[in-house]
């Protein structure tokens, strides 16, 4: 019998596990993920593989380092940000649930726009898709439904992207080469990748996952880091597979569409079926980034000091409910969703500079050290961050 409850134990621990590397990429990869890759691949060709290679190691860089100091601390961001500096929590928590909001519009608008291929109108796709993260994530075991669905619909959208990209038939040499010797260096797209991987509340949504099913404490560093690293692989697997589909496509002389550079690469690379492909790719990256979003932000918002006990479920209801009257009110505001990805940019190097700081503090971490070539590598990331967000504040000052 005890034998039996340990293996179950163990099983449960690996679900949760797996479940928290797709919820992190799978927030990652939403409608401006797939747009971003097809945009850049579009005007780099196979140049862009070199800014997703390095892009990658920061990456990882970042959320090893994120998910171990937040798991031997046993604390989400905004109760380790105030540790270290005391109200940085709250005002940290404040500016990524503002950020989560806005971006949730442009996530809610990929969801209708998704299903409009499919004929539903896209309101009606956007009010659907909504009502169906809010059952989700106000289940009684929103956690376990959570982990199933980032892993059915993570991995649905790179068995398609596979799919088209094989129909693209990339010269996949060059891409190769290109991603150790490019013939164009670019900063840009690797600062626009690397915020875009784990920027804003993105690194937190799977840290904040395994705090929440107890896993956390120094002797939970194996499974963390193995978490965290299968997130970013996760990640990088589906925009190594774009890419390559799009760049298939623009390899042959095709011209992307400037108003929807992804859906044109799908029906470039594999005709009219890879069209319906990129209808079921859209609504599975929009809504499976709608649950992260939404229960990142929330968390962020328990973890500042909101009285959300037993009102959780009333808390996703509004956030998700707040994104989808913006959208039907606004449509998909382009202000709204440029201040929301400098807020992103701004709030990278922050939250990985207060990571790195507690690092150092072995009583926050409960006898934990954190190792020297891994703090390294993240004060490395953090000089990348650190530029990606004087990007973001270009931003700002054109609004």
């Amino acid at each position: 019998m005890g034998s039996r409850q340990g293996e179950a134990r163990a099983e449960e621990a690996v679900g949760v596990t797996a479940g928290a590397a797709f919820l992190m990429a799978t927030s990652a990869i939403g409608p401006g993920f797939l747009t971003q890759t097809a945009v850049f691949t579009g005007t780099m060709g196979a140049d862009f593989a070199f800014p997703i290679l390095v892009s990658v190691v920061l990456a990882l860089a970042v959320q090893v380092n994120v998910w171990r100091v937040l798991g031997a601390s046993g604390r989400r961001a905004p109760e380790l940000a105030s540790a270290v500096v005391p109200g940085l929590g709250k005002a940290l928590a404040a500016v990524v649930f503002l950020g989560g909001l806005v971006f949730n519009v442009g996530n809610v608008a990929g969801c209708g726009l998704g299903l409009a291929v499919f004929g539903v109108p896209v309101a009606a796709g956007a009010a659907l898709s909504a009502t169906v993260v809010t059952l989700l994530l106000a289940s009684p075991r929103a956690g376990s439904a959570m982990d199933r669905v980032a892993r059915g619909l993570g991995l649905l959208m790179i068995l398609l992207t596979a799919f088209v990209m094989a129909a693209a038939r990339p010269d996949a040499g060059a891409a190769l080469r290109s991603s150790l010797w490019p013939g164009r260096l670019d900063a840009l797209p690797i600062v626009t990748l690397l915020g875009g991987t784990v920027g804003g509340y993105i690194p937190f949504s799977g840290a904040h996952r395994l705090l929440d099913a107890g896993l956390r404490g120094p002797r939970a560093m194996r499974p963390l880091t193995r978490s965290a690293v299968l997130g970013v692989a996760i990640a990088a697997a589906m925009r190594v597979l774009l890419f390559l589909a799009v760049f298939g496509v623009v390899g042959r002389g095709g011209v992307l569409d400037p108003a929807n550079p992804p859906a044109s690469a799908f029906r470039l690379g594999a005709g009219e079926w890879g069209y319906y492909l990129f209808g079921v790719v859209l609504w599975s990256a929009a809504l499976t980034s709608i649950v992260g979003c939404t229960y990142t932000s929330v968390s962020f918002l328990e973890s500042a000091g909101a009285p959300l006990a037993g009102r959780r479920g009333a808390a996703v209801a509004a956030f998700v409910a707040a994104s989808l009257a913006l959208f039907l009110f606004l449509g998909q505001p382009v202000r709204l969703l440029i201040l929301a990805g400098a807020l992103n940019g701004l709030i990278l190097p922050v939250t990985l500079l207060v990571t790195l700081l507690a690092a150092r503090r072995h009583d926050l971490l409960g006898g934990y050290h954190h190792p020297r070539w891994l703090a390294a590598a993240g004060w490395a990331a953090l000089v990348v961050a650190a530029v990606a967000a004087s990007l973001s504040l270009g931003d700002l000052r054109r609004l």
